[in-house]
C-alpha cells in the first residue's frame, strides 16, 4: 500500500471517527433535553396535586345507577381512602401502523394525580430492533400534549395543546380510572348517567375540556370495556375508541384490572394498537405522603 493511500485512509478514518463522536454527543445531548422535559412535566403534575381528606362510603353512591353502585361495592372497601397520586409501570406492546403491522415491545411509567385530574405517560417503544422511540403523552395543567423522539433525542412527533388534544387526554384519564377507582366517585367531579343494567356513561369536566366515556360492566360487576368518541389526529376527525380490561386483582386494597388493550373502532371490529400488563402500581391516599405498593 502506497504512503498516499495510507494517508487518505487515515484521513477518512479520522473523519469517520469524528462524525461518530459528534453523532454520539448529539444523541446524548438530545437525551438529556428529553429527560429534562419529561421530568419537568412530572414535577409540575405532582406539585399541583391538592391533598384533601376523603374516604369511600356506600352512602356516597346511593344515587348512582345500579351497575355503578355494584361496581364500587365490588372493587372498594368501606372507608377506603381516596387516591391522590398513582404511579404504575406497564410492560406490553404497541402497534404503529394498521392491523397488519407488527407489534413492538413497550415499557412505560405513568404518573397520575386525581385532584386536579392529570397524568404523565413516559414510554419507550422499539420502533425497530435496537431503535427505541421515547414517547411522552400527558394531560397536565389542563393541556393535552404528545411528543416523540427517535433514540430519545430526535423529535419525530408533536401535538397539542389544542382543544381536541386536551379533550382526548382527559378522556384517556377518565377511561383509565379503573386503575385508581376512587377517581370515578361523584366526590371527584364525575357525573354518572344510567344507560342499562350493564352500562353507564361517566362525564368529567376540567378547565376547558369535557370527556364522556361509556363504562360496560360484566356479570362480576367489573368494568370490562370502555367506549367513547375520540379525536384521531391522523384522520383529523372523531372515531369510535374502545378499551378492554381483564384479570382483576387485589392491589393496595382496591380491585383493579392488570391487563388492558386499546383500539380504534367499535368493540367487535376495533383496530387495537396498545396492549399491556400493569406489573407494578403504587397508590398514595389523600392527605398523606404514605404510598402503598402492589406488585404482580
Amino acid at each position: 500500500m502506497s504512503n498516499r493511500i495510507r494517508v487518505r485512509l487515515g484521513a477518512v478514518t479520522a473523519f469517520a471517527l469524528s462524525a461518530i463522536t459528534v453523532a454520539i454527543a448529539a444523541v446524548a445531548l438530545g437525551n438529556r433535553r428529553t429527560e429534562d422535559e419529561i421530568e419537568t412535566h412530572v414535577d409540575e403534575l405532582l406539585s399541583d396535586s391538592e391533598p384533601r381528606d376523603g374516604e369511600f362510603s356506600r352512602d356516597d353512591i346511593e344515587e348512582l345507577p345500579a351497575p355503578v353502585r355494584r361496581y364500587f361495592t365490588h372493587v372498594l372497601d368501606d372507608g377506603q381512602p381516596h387516591v391522590q397520586v398513582v404511579r404504575l409501570h406497564q410492560r406490553g406492546e404497541f402497534r404503529l401502523g394498521g392491523p397488519d403491522s407488527e407489534w413492538r415491545p413497550l415499557v412505560a411509567d405513568q404518573y397520575v394525580t386525581t385532584r386536579p385530574p392529570g397524568f404523565v405517560w413516559d414510554a419507550s417503544i422499539d420502533v425497530l430492533p435496537r431503535v427505541p422511540a421515547r414517547v411522552l403523552d400527558c394531560y397536565e395543567g389542563g393541556d393535552g400534549v404528545l411528543r416523540a423522539w427517535l433514540l430519545g433525542a430526535v423529535p419525530v412527533a408533536s401535538a397539542g395543546p389544542s382543544p381536541e388534544m386536551n379533550e382526548g387526554e382527559l378522556l384517556r384519564y377518565l377511561a383509565e380510572a379503573v386503575w385508581y377507582p376512587t377517581a370515578l366517585l361523584p366526590a371527584q367531579g364525575v357525573e354518572w348517567e344510567a344507560i342499562d343494567d350493564r352500562s353507564a356513561r361517566a362525564t368529567l369536566e376540567h378547565r376547558s375540556a369535557s370527556a364522556s366515556v361509556v363504562f360496560h360492566f360484566n356479570e362480576h360487576d367489573e368494568i370490562e370495556r370502555v367506549t367513547a368518541e375520540r379525536y384521531r389526529m391522523e384522520d383529523e376527525r372523531y372515531e369510535s375508541w374502545t378499551g378492554h380490561f381483564r384479570d382483576y386483582r387485589d392491589r393496595n386494597g382496591r380491585r383493579i384490572p392488570v391487563e388492558a388493550e386499546v383500539g380504534w373502532g367499535r368493540p367487535d371490529d376495533d383496530e387495537r394498537y396498545w396492549r399491556a400488563t400493569i406489573d407494578r402500581i403504587e397508590h398514595r391516599p389523600m392527605g398523606t405522603n404514605r404510598q402503598s405498593d402492589g406488585e404482580l
